[in-house]
């Protein structure tokens, strides 16, 4: 991944990992299988091959398609240009292109293959409903998938998805024809399309659950992240709450609409009643990802330490940076520090006893108790003690 200043997030890099490999290995299967089944290699890595390519590299036009979107200029909508230009350069990332979708829907997406050919996107309804400032933390949290790649994880997973559905309608609409036939050649060719149809649908549904598992993920750093690049949290809630309650003034058949492409926008488009999507939702509950958002002196601590490594590594001191130190003490009074990894993006408790001994009962409750404010660093091996450091 291009060095950004959008915070490193490895649970998620570790998550498209795994997603990559495990759709990897599944694509291979399914291909093998169809093989198998159909006795037509040449034409099933033709299609295969095919769907890929076409799916990788025209992802962000496919996805401006569905939503009438339209990439504008900056003489066109300078204002909007503007809070790219500004997120880009703090971000220190190469600037999208940026489109405007004409629709009431209050929602924006990014999309494409890498950061050089990537596009935000955003409606004519967010713009109209969303503050100057709000509307820029919804930006900053959608640079944040492109800085951190998984808008092109994302791409790519889904296009296993739709090659299933795909060989399962040709191999339905294959099979229409044939159906009333009662002689062996076609009871043969009957039995073919079942497997192809059974196989096909399994691996639609392993991709698919796949892919949910990576985008709640996802949304979740993308808005650590947004976050603390713009340094104000509290901006991105307030964008959260206002985009989900007008969603219920959508009229229904805008929303079920829009719902296919609800894993790359900001917030879900959910239709009220039942539904897939409800069910197997792309996005994390609104409270869970409101929690750690508003908390005042969470939010000055975050961007406060990330802001100051940020303007040192701007000004040369990249490589001498190895951490920031905050030092705290609990309600008995015992002393702890809160260390801030700025290349990792996460914080660890680090509470020192006498004799280079750590309390690390008090560092794992800590832990337990911040979980859900700040971003704790996972690996405990990387809780590297700072023995001979003027901590006070």
């Amino acid at each position: 991944m291009a060095r950004t200043r959008f915070p490193a997030d490895h649970g998620l890099t570790s998550r498209m990992v795994g997603t990559m490999f495990l759709l990897g290995l599944l694509y291979v299967v399914f291909v093998a299988v169809l093989i198998a089944i159909l006795k037509s290699w040449l034409l099933i890595v033709l299609i295969a091959g095919g769907f890929l390519f076409f799916q990788y590299f025209f992802s962000d036009r496919l996805a401006l398609s569905a939503m009438r979107g339209r990439e504008v200029s900056p003489e066109q909508a300078p204002e909007l240009h503007q809070m790219i230009d500004r997120l880009c350069a703090l971000a220190d990332m190469p600037k999208p292109k940026v489109a405007v979708a004409d629709s009431d829907l209050p929602n924006a997406f990014a999309t494409g293959r890498n950061q050089k050919h990537a596009v935000v996107c955003v409606t004519t309804g967010i713009l109209r409903r969303l503050s100057a400032p709000e509307l820029e933390a919804v930006l900053s949290h959608e640079l944040s998938h492109v800085a951190h790649r998984d808008v092109a994880v994302m791409t790519i997973a889904s296009f296993l998805g739709i090659l299933a559905g795909f060989v399962v309608r040709s191999s339905i609409y294959a099979g229409a024809g044939g159906w009333g036939r009662s002689n062996d050649r076609d009871n043969n060719a009957g039995a073919v399309i079942l497997l192809v149809v059974l196989a096909s649908a399994v691996v639609y549904a392993l991709s698919f659950l796949l892919t949910r598992l990576l985008s709640r993920y996802r949304e979740l750093s993308a808005d650590r992240a947004g976050a603390i690049l713009i340094g104000r949290p509290s901006l991105l809630a307030s964008a959260l709450v206002k985009i989900t309650g007008d969603m219920s003034r959508i009229p229904t058949r805008d929303l079920r609409a829009a719902e296919p492409l609800n894993a790359f926008f900001f917030a879900p488009a959910l239709a009220p009643g039942f539904s897939f999507s409800t069910l197997f939702a792309t996005h994390p509950p609104l409270d869970r990802r409101l929690q750690g958002r508003v908390d005042p002196e969470m939010e000055d601590l975050v961007t406060s330490a990330h802001l100051v490594n940020a303007t040192l590594e701007q000004h040369g001191f990249g490589p001498q940076l190895l951490c920031s130190v905050f030092a705290f003490s609990d309600e008995q009074g015992r002393r702890f520090h809160l260390v801030y990894l700025y290349k990792r993006g996460s914080f660890y408790p680090f509470a020192p006893l006498d004799g280079e001994r750590r309390d690390n009962e008090l560092e794992l409750r800590v832990k337990a108790t911040l979980g859900g404010e700040l971003p704790i660093e996972p690996e405990l091996a990387r809780w590297f003690a700072l023995w001979g450091l003027p901590l006070g």
